[in-house]
């Protein structure tokens, strides 16, 4: 019997492994974030009071791209991403566009995770993944239907991932995963021995 798959929910997964000096830029990256972790009093502030396990620039840096010119090149990258993931998903943008409306630096300690929640008034987010040590977490995406399925069976273990519930992805150093923003998602618990660095970001219509 013919089925049709309707409502698709899209995630968008690139690498940056294929581009030149990967390794270098990877690395750039990597320090920048250290250096933010040692030096932003405030991000630091803001982890301590809504106890964050590690630190994000999220409440305390809108500025990146412009502040550190490694995420200004980051931020290139990404746009094009965007750009491309935008297509795909047939987007009408009409005679606005997409822009990049934050990035921040998220350094995941052991033990420590982000619960689920959505990006509220941004049209694609996502995560470029930049040390992700064995056992870091992965990224939890909720099927966006699941609060209305009031009297639904489970789904068998073998089902395959289209009609899971929940879909873990795990992401490597170079790894670009890119959703919608009012798709639900979570970092579960990081597991590795050292903590789990990556860089978020919106982007909205303008």
């Amino acid at each position: 019997m013919p089925l049709r798959p309707l409502f698709a929910t899209p995630i968008y997964e690139a690498t940056l492994t294929t581009d030149r000096s990967f390794e270098n830029f990877n690395a750039e990256i990597l320090d920048a974030c250290r250096l933010l972790e040692a030096e932003d009093q405030a991000g630091r502030r803001w982890c301590r009071e809504h106890s964050y396990g590690g630190y994000t620039s999220y409440a305390s840096l809108n500025d990146l791209p412009q502040r550190m010119s490694v995420f200004g090149e980051l931020k290139a990258k990404l746009d094009r991403h965007a750009k491309a993931f935008a297509e795909a998903l047939d987007f009408d943008l009409g005679g606005g566009r997409l822009r990049l409306d934050s990035l921040w630096v998220n350094v995941l300690k052991p033990g420590a995770g982000h619960t689920s929640h959505i990006h509220p008034h941004s049209v694609l987010s996502g995560t470029v993944y930049v040390d992700i040590p064995p056992g870091a977490s992965a990224l939890k995406i909720e099927d966006p239907r699941l609060p209305m399925m009031m009297a639904a069976p489970p789904r068998r273990k073998d089902a395959p991932e289209a009609v899971q519930p929940f879909v873990y992805l795990q992401p490597r150093p170079g790894t670009i995963y890119m959703w919608e923003s009012w798709l639900r998602h979570e970092v579960t618990t990081n597991r590795a021995k050292t903590a789990r660095v990556s860089v978020s970001f919106n982007y909205g219509w303008r």
